[in-house]
């Protein structure tokens, strides 16, 4: 399985965004469910997930204070990449 994501140190907390498709943000069981899986890959972080909407507006969802920082920077200044997955 590859995913997109980053992992980012802001301020000194080490945080892992992962894109998802907005089918996975729009329910919260699967939105828990999604959050969960991913945090054996990024153990010990906080993990975002963000999808963007039909216009390409990234919505995150996560932890208030990351996602207010997220919010202030642009999707293209994340450090993307991608993670291959077992």
């Amino acid at each position: 399985m590859n995913i997109h994501g980053a992992v980012i140190i802001e301020q000194g907390v080490t945080f892992a965004v992962i894109a998802v498709k907005q089918s996975v943000t729009m329910y919260t069981t699967r939105l828990i469910k999604t959050r969960q899986e991913l945090s054996q890959f990024f153990p010990n972080m906080p993990i975002i997930l963000m999808s963007q909407d039909n216009n390409g507006t990234p919505h995150y969802y996560g932890r208030k204070d990351i996602v207010d920082f997220l919010k202030t920077i642009r999707v293209d200044q994340i450090p993307w990449k991608v993670y291959h997955l077992y």
